[in-house]
């Protein structure tokens, strides 16, 4: 058995909880009520999406370094 990491986002939820993506892997996307339930749920998404891609013989992706950097911008806002 192979272990691969992969990078996972998880966003706030307007409705409460979190939406999880993984960039690497395209239309992996999940979601939980708190963020252990959406970490778990991400895990779930992960297998089960790679063991799609082995039935259907097709390549397993590796997780692509990405930059994120965080930039604060300032609003000018008229009264």
């Amino acid at each position: 058995m192979i272990e691969r990491k992969y990078t996972v986002i998880f966003e706030p939820a307007e409705e409460g909880g979190f939406v999880v993506h993984v960039p690497a892997l395209p239309g992996c996307h999940t979601q939980g009520d708190t963020f252990e339930e959406a970490l778990e749920m991400a895990k779930d998404a992960i297998e089960v999406y790679l063991e799609s891609l082995q039935i259907d013989g097709l390549p397993i992706p590796d997780d692509k370094p990405v930059l994120e950097y965080s930039i604060a911008a300032k609003l000018a806002i008229a009264v």
